[in-house]
């Protein structure tokens, strides 16, 4: 993930901003730069690859000023060039952005037809000149803020430099991390406490829609409505903590809440919004002459290739092969010579999956993975790496790299079934279009975090609880129950709706909460129908579903969760987000140890 740091200082802040963007490198990055106000003019530096290169920058050409913000960038809209790195400038204001922006296209064009002229491939650029228009048409920088951010759709976090106001950065977060830091005669901005460290452990984390008027005097802040807040300031205490959890109880919490900015990130990599194309990264592997696919996963990565099944099956036609890892070798799967094979797994050091990697190359497969580690054994022995970019996940019970994974397993799909002739140009444009609603979509979903913590206490005292869908939604239900047991320790059993009345109904008692996921959709009615069956039997139902499903089958559920209302394409990304943050809230109620779960480890390097 894209990391942010600001100086309004006392001294010279290049070298400090610098030190700050080294701190933050732990998030992947492949161009960096630095914009300072140096006599009364924005400079900057910027270079591609690491941040040796952008040092290379500075010896050359010194940096001077007492204020500016700095930013390190994975590619999203546009090549990892220097044209596209940040910072950018438009005119009498600069910015660094990390995020997505959804609605860029109908915003840029706004401003093409207004004779505005661009010189990246960014939606970052198109803030920079909302933001400038408004400034050169007299605004103050605080007003142009005030006007802009509400006409931005997405996640992101940004922070903004202005030419003439040489002690001020204006900083504003929606759906992605955002700290401000308070020092003597200076303040900061970053992306979390790890970047600011250095310099002050006195932080407050911006709540979701704060902007912040970071000066050297004082710190205002502003909520979504630009009225004034303020917002505890703590002390960040572990300063050389990788990791800090914010305002959260919990690191799985705050990484449930990081997950539409965490999707905008892997998704910035595996689709072209401009061209309207999904894009893999370069590998040798010929995706238009694989005839079957195995996909090899453990836990939630298991899930999340399930998921991967109904798609590629659906999308490019290609048969599919699922397996657990543990259980891969020794059953002694039939593999043709020149399948792809697919591992997934969020550390890329999993026992049971690695041996199965190297079970499958001795058999002549393809290699594909996907990974949150890039430098990992499985990364580092695949034909063709499909990195996630969820960032460090320190909770135990997996969330952020789920989602992450099914971007990229949704990315894949389409780009095998572009590559086997299955996809047509117009359908390609359709899904770009709805991996690119997933951030906002997510974001809507965790909307509704106090309604599901208040229906916490419904579940909580069960011992047995079932989960319920069809399609994609099948393994949805599979994984709630799995975060359930991990955190909760109360048994939890997920199924194929259609699958109850072949021995699991036999379960149903007014005792047995059933949680049923049914998204509004070519499933729906066969979804409800089973769920009315679990109702007649004194079950005691949680429908989670959109509005239009709770209006048709929410009567007489002891619970419902509304989700937005989305294509069935993204919609096992948006229904993670219930049954994770179900999950959380009734082992939060129930006082158990949500981040370190008794018996479990985060990574499972044995067999």
């Amino acid at each position: 993930m894209c990391g942010i740091v600001g100086i309004v200082g006392k001294s010279e802040v290049a070298q400090r901003l610098f030190d700050g963007l080294k701190r933050l490198e732990y998030r992947g990055y492949d161009s960096a730069g630095i914009c300072t106000i140096d006599h009364g003019e924005l400079v900057r530096r910027r270079a591609e690859g690491k941040l040796d290169n952008l040092a290379r920058e500075l010896a050359r050409e010194k940096l001077g000023g007492t204020i500016g913000i700095a930013h390190t960038r994975w590619a999203t809209h546009g090549a990892p060039t220097v044209d596209n790195a940040h910072p950018h400038i438009v005119g009498p204001v600069a910015i660094v952005h990390n995020g997505i922006i959804e609605n860029f296209k109908p915003l840029r064009e706004e401003l093409i037809a207004d004779g505005r002229e661009f010189r990246s491939e960014t939606d970052t650029e198109v803030v920079a000149h909302l933001v400038a228009r408004e400034v050169e048409g007299g605004a103050s920088p605080q007003d142009a803020v005030a006007a802009v951010l509400p006409r931005l759709q997405g996640a992101f976090a940004i922070a903004f430099l202005f030419r003439d106001y040489p002690d001020l950065i204006i900083g504003a977060r929606m759906g992605a991390p955002l700290t401000v830091g308070y020092g003597d005669g200076e303040n900061y901005l970053g992306s979390d406490a790890l970047a600011v460290a250095p310099w002050t452990q006195r932080i407050a984390y911006l709540d979701e829609g704060d902007w912040a008027v970071v000066r050297r005097e004082g710190i205002e802040i502003f909520d979504r409505d630009n009225q004034p807040v303020e917002r505890e300031i703590v002390e960040s205490g572990a300063s050389a903590a990788p990791v800090e959890k914010g305002n959260y109880a919990h690191y799985m919490q705050k990484e449930i809440f990081e997950q539409p900015i965490a999707v905008a990130q892997t998704l910035q990599s595996y689709v072209r919004p401009f061209e309207g194309e999904v894009a893999l990264p370069t590998g040798d592997l010929d995706l238009a002459t694989v005839g079957r696919v195995t996909i090899v996963a453990c836990g939630t990565s298991f899930y999340a290739g399930m998921v991967a099944k109904y798609w590629i099956e659906q999308f490019a036609r290609v048969p599919v092969d699922i397996d657990v890892a543990s259980e891969f070798r020794y059953r002694q799967p039939v593999l043709e010579p020149g399948g792809l094979a697919l591992f997934i797994s969020q550390s890329g050091e999993t026992a049971d999956t690695l041996a199965a990697l190297r079970h499958a190359r001795s058999e002549q497969q393809r290699i594909a993975v996907v990974v949150n580690v890039p430098t990992s054994s499985m990364a580092r022995e695949a034909d063709l790496l499909l990195p996630t970019y969820a960032g460090p996940e320190i909770g135990v019970a997996s969330t952020k790299a789920f989602t992450c994974q099914l971007a990229v397993l949704a990315a894949l799909s389409a780009n095998l079934a572009r590559a086997k002739g299955r996809l047509s140009r117009e359908e390609e444009q359709e899904i770009v279009q709805h991996l690119q609603e997933a951030p906002a979509a997510l974001n809507a979903a965790l909307g509704h975090d106090d309604d599901i913590a208040s229906m916490a206490h419904l579940i909580a005292p069960a011992r047995d609880v079932l989960y319920l869908g069809r399609g994609p939604d099948y393994p949805l239900a599979l994984e709630g129950a799995l975060k359930l047991k991990e955190i909760s320790y109360i048994h939890a059993e997920g199924y194929a709706a259609g699958e109850m009345k072949h021995g699991p109904i036999a379960l149903i008692d007014e005792a047995v909460p059933v949680i049923v996921l049914a998204p509004s959709g070519p499933l729906f009615e066969k979804t409800v129908s089973n769920m009315q069956e679990v109702r007649a039997r004194g079950g005691k139902i949680v429908l989670i579903s959109d509005a239009k499903g709770l209006e048709d089958a929410g009567e007489g559920c002891i619970a419902t969760i509304e989700m937005p209302e989305v294509h069935p394409l993204i919609a096992p990304l948006v229904y993670a987000v219930p049954v994770q943050l179900l999950a959380y809230h009734v082992a939060v109620t129930k006082g158990t140890d949500v981040d370190q779960p008794r018996n479990l480890a985060k990574s499972v390097t044995v067999e």
